[in-house]
């Protein structure tokens, strides 16, 4: 089964959540039902990347390494795909 690492941003705020799962769907209803506590605040949110692995410890892996980059203009061009 896959697992992916993925950026969520608020349609509402610009804020972005990163993180890792095995289904997208699911995941992403969580927290746009406020079944998140760091990521009920600023419902409504809409995937803008997502990155599949074969195991889960490479999605989280990939999810840590992300979770350090705290400027958003480099989330940004790694959402645009220009790095």
């Amino acid at each position: 089964m896959p697992y992916f690492t993925y950026i969520i941003k608020s349609k509402i705020k610009d804020r972005y959540y990163i993180g890792s799962c095995e289904d997208l769907t699911i995941r992403l209803n969580r927290h746009n039902s406020g079944g998140s506590i760091s990521t009920k605040a600023y419902i409504p949110w809409e995937i803008v990347y997502y990155e599949e692995y074969t195991s889960k410890s490479e999605a989280l892996k990939r999810e840590f390494a992300l979770k350090r980059i705290k400027n958003k203009d480099i989330l940004r061009k790694i959402i645009n795909k220009e790095i």
